[in-house]
């Protein structure tokens, strides 16, 4: 080996741990750091007849096929968790066999008032008490309705949030990519940005899953699931319109509330549709299909106690138009205007203590002319019956069938119970799922006690070098004296 030979082979020595104890010092450095991407320094022999190391790139140590699968994993995870953490908030609005403030429990109590004023008709205090249970029935239905209302706009506000975060990722994801190609173009180092990209596929994947396509250049272009182009060299634009405010009657179907646009274009936004998975599609089964399904079957139960205590053939001081001890918004009731009524029921202000107060209607008529004889319990023995009187009823959740008004409540909460128990199993099993394939991901990740044994190595190859220097040095300094 020649003089320069050893000369040039010391210094490419040189320059490559120097290079390669940097890149180590930055996986020392963000081992704990989100998104941070383990690097190595590409080192290779110099073309034949040369000696030295040649420095290449640095590398990004990843496995796309598990970040693919912790993808769908963690979309999964998102959808699973918000419909777990809805049937959760509906459970607790609707209450649960043992609560005291449940719907089945407030009418057991209800009916329970009904029987204690059956035993002793000419008991005001007993009347009042009557009352305040069936006030405390119909404010439980319209609370539970009304909370389940502000779950919609809860959605319906998450899904305007979540489209300006994916539009704005798409946005930066499409600048990174004009970037990256500067930078590797002009043999720069652009981890650092594709570790900045992969985190803002990541939000978009958490919201909309995507699949990654690899093009020329350092470039990628991102579709969702079922194909809709999101971003293949300029990024695609979502819109959507959030509502202010939600009734029970607004649907996607009659184009109250706002679905979602993609680059103009109208998207299924159904679990099955294009966007599938993901907190997006969730949001929306939630306000367009979950919660109406739900509002659907308040308004059964709500429906079914007004007619039971509306008909002319129960109490004869009531018209046909009438309305009866439950009320809508303290009017009559009318079936074709069904949607929403567990929102407006309400207790009759005849019967109400905070409307005339007048309960000794409840064993005389609503609306007879004046006192009856105190010791009638024909007409409050005849409430108790039609509560128990088996009537079909029918909704989405419930299906169809005869039942009393104490079976139709306890079948709601058992129904919200079940629905909220399946979907906390579904949830707990796609945790499990994702946390699995996030730990094996950051297996790649930094390990710091091996980074500190590589340091340890570029340093002796650091003195290595070094010390062919100094002998290349000595022997130079030799020939020059001869």
């Amino acid at each position: 080996m020649s003089i320069y030979s050893a000369l040039n082979s010391a210094m490419s020595g040189l320059t490559a741990a120097s290079r390669s104890s940097q890149v180590v010092s930055d996986n020392l450095a963000n081992a704990l750091t989100p998104g941070y991407t383990r690097r190595v320094l590409d080192l290779n022999s110099p073309s034949a007849g040369i000696r030295g190391v040649r420095v290449g790139n640095v590398q990004r140590i990843n496995d796309p096929v598990l970040i693919t699968n912790r993808r769908v994993a963690e979309a999964d995870y998102s959808a699973s968790k918000i419909q777990s953490d809805f049937y959760g908030r509906m459970s607790s609005l609707a209450g649960t066999v043992d609560d005291e403030m449940s719907l089945a429990s407030n009418l057991s109590f209800f009916e329970s008032s009904l029987i204690e004023a059956v035993s002793r008709p000419d008991s005001l205090p007993r009347l009042n008490d009557l009352s305040v249970k069936a006030n405390s029935l119909a404010d439980s239905i319209s609370r539970t309705a009304e909370g389940l209302r502000k779950l919609r706009i809860g959605a319906d506000s998450a899904i305007g949030s979540q489209v300006e975060t994916v539009n704005q990722a798409l946005k930066d994801v499409e600048k990174l990519n004009a970037r990256i190609m500067v930078v590797e173009a002009g043999g720069m180092d652009a981890a650092a940005m594709h570790d900045q990209r992969d985190q803002l596929i990541d939000q978009v994947n958490e919201i909309i899953p995507v699949n990654v396509v690899r093009r020329d250049n350092g470039q990628v272009s991102l579709y969702s699931t079922g194909g809709i182009m999101l971003l293949d060299g300029k990024a695609s634009e979502l819109s959507f319109t959030p509502s202010r405010d939600i009734m029970p009657h607004m649907t996607l179907g009659n184009a109250l509330i706002s679905g979602l646009e993609v680059n103009g274009k109208v998207i299924d936004t159904s679990p099955d549709g294009p966007l599938r998975g993901g907190k997006l599609t969730a949001q929306f089964e939630i306000r367009d299909v979950t919660a109406v399904e739900a509002q659907e079957d308040l308004d059964t139960m709500a429906a079914d106690l007004i007619e039971r205590f509306q008909d002319p053939a129960l109490d004869a001081s009531i018209g046909v138009t009438d309305a009866g001890i439950f009320t809508d918004d303290g009017g009559f009731y009318d079936p074709a205007n069904f949607i929403g009524i567990s929102n407006r029921i309400e207790l009759n202000d005849l019967v109400a203590l905070d409307g005339t107060g007048e309960t000794w209607r409840f064993r005389d008529g609503l609306y007879a002319a004046g006192l009856g004889d105190p010791g009638d319990s024909r007409l409050l023995q005849a409430y108790s019956d039609t509560l128990n009187t088996t009537r079909t009823v029918s909704s989405a959740g419930l299906g169809t069938a005869n039942m009393t008004a104490s079976t139709l409540s306890a079948n709601l909460l058992s129904r919200f119970a079940q629905d909220n128990e399946t979907a906390s199993r579904a949830s707990t099993f796609a945790a499990a799922s994702f946390n699995e394939l996030s730990q094996a991901e950051l297996g790649l990740g930094v390990d710091t006690d091996a980074e500190l044994q590589n340091l340890m190595l570029v340093e002796k190859y650091y003195q290595a070098n070094a010390r062919v220097i100094t002998v290349v040095d000595e022997l130079m300094d030799t020939l020059l004296r001869i």
